[in-house]
């Protein structure tokens, strides 16, 4: 038998009726036989998600407020979960632990995990699996960096002799036992991971959508569900905006060939989108997969006659950046130009410095500076089969009327990362989804 490890998220978990959803879909599936538990996310709009909860318990109390109606809150969101099951759980030994931590010397790693390891307790329970504190075997460095070999191995030994097993997802520890996160939605990384671990052959990641969306919905009126994607597209839209999955979860499940199923936990019946190495055999190929993007970004051009004549310009611009701890979206040159798409949040408080240590460095022939951008990524892995996808795409941006500041396509497949003004970023999105559906 094939085994699943299956990540379910906040919005699968946000209340009692979600967890008799995932104990039908579990006992629908046996196979599924790891599950990766996040901790209680939104029941309505309106609603605050419990890490966002822990969160404002742990700053109340490491700058000395009251922070007791909080974590009534937060236990109160815990009961109404287990009210609705019908458990018997010691959660208010379980509070006491944490207003002792908040009392004693709090720490926001530890407070942001309590929220999955809580609902993994509970959930582990509920179904009758074994709970897996992953404090055991998600394994970090002192300095907060994953140790992925160690992990890798210990999550092995901790996983594999167990029939079934729930281990909270989003957090680890080092070798001190001190607790370190994941970045927010990092519970698809440990899932990606335990994937990896026991080497299954499927790593489900249950959500509120029944797949990836090939546009953001709230610009394109029912944007399709992409059937399939590859690894390399889905990293680069999860990079640019499209929230489905965490981007780093991508790479450990690649790594080894393991197939991510994007599946909606309200919808089980719906297939999801599969993130594939390779389309199987027989599948439509369409040029152009999904677009994303993302607004907030500056474009700084330098120039100077023969940027590529052997003086180490553009290693002297990238070192300036380096220095400064300044990442960069994109980097294009020409023979005289070098030109960096960088977030303007970066820029707001370094520009006049940056550009005064360009100058003097570079002596540049011309140094300026484009802002209130958007960033636009359109993928296809058929894209070079299809040698007319990226002139259809741009040839879109035009007929709309739309200035494309930038361009940059990626060697080998339609990867093309384009740049309009924030004002025309939704005109420019729909303009490219109506190309997908020509094509």
């Amino acid at each position: 038998m094939k085994t699943i490890v299956a990540k379910f998220g906040g919005t699968s978990l946000a209340d009692a009726e979600q967890f008799r959803k995932i104990r039908r879909i579990v006992e629908e599936g046996p196979e599924r036989r790891i599950l990766v538990a996040s901790a209680p996310g939104k029941r309505f709009p309106e609603d605050t998600k419990v890490t966002d909860l822990l969160l404002d318990c742990w700053e109340k109390a490491y700058a000395g407020q009251p922070f007791e109606a909080v974590l009534q809150e937060i236990r109160g969101r815990f009961q109404e979960i287990l009210k609705g099951l019908g458990m018997d759980f010691p959660l208010d030994e379980e509070i006491e632990t944490l207003r002792e931590h908040l009392n004693d010397h709090p720490e926001k790693d530890y407070m942001a995990s309590r929220g999955e390891y809580l609902n993994s307790r509970i959930l582990a329970e509920f179904l009758g699996y074994t709970f897996v504190d992953p404090a055991w075997c998600v394994c970090f460095t002192e300095s907060g960096e994953l140790d992925q070999t160690m992990t890798r191995r210990a999550m092995g030994a901790a996983l594999r002799p167990l029939k079934k097993a729930v281990i909270a997802g989003f957090y680890g520890a080092d070798s001190d036992g001190i607790i370190h996160t994941f970045s927010r939605g990092g519970s698809d990384v440990t899932g990606s991971l335990a994937a990896c671990a026991i080497q299954a052959d499927l790593y489900e990641n249950w959500t509120d959508v029944s797949g990836l969306l090939a546009a953001d919905p709230r610009i394109v009126d029912t944007p399709h569900t992409v059937e399939y994607l590859t690894y390399r597209e889905l990293r680069t839209l999860s990079y640019m905006g499209a929230s489905v999955l965490h981007t780093d979860a991508v790479l450990p499940a690649s790594d080894m060939g393991i197939p991510i199923n994007i599946r909606n936990t309200n919808r089980p019946e719906d297939p999801g989108t599969m993130i594939v190495r390779k389309l199987p055999e027989g599948k439509t190929k369409h040029p152009v997969t999904g677009v994303a993007g993302r607004k907030g970004m500056s474009v700084i051009q330098v120039e100077k006659v023969m940027v590529s004549d052997g003086s180490g310009f553009s290693a002297i611009m990238l070192d300036i950046l380096k220095k400064r701890r300044l990442p960069f979206e994109q980097c294009l040159t020409g023979i005289d130009t070098i030109t960096l798409v960088i977030k303007s949040d970066l820029l707001v408080e370094c520009r006049d410095d940056l550009f005064r240590e360009i100058r003097e460095e570079l002596n540049p022939d011309y140094l300026g500076l484009k802002e209130n951008l958007s960033m636009i990524a359109v993928t296809g892995e058929k894209g070079t089969e299809s040698s007319d996808a990226n002139v259809k795409v741009l040839q879109a941006l035009t007929a709309a009327g739309i200035e494309i500041s930038t361009v940059n396509q990626g060697a080998g497949k339609l990867n093309l990362l384009i740049g309009v003004p924030e004002e025309r970023y939704e005109d420019a999105i729909r303009a490219i989804y109506r190309t997908m559906q020509e094509g």
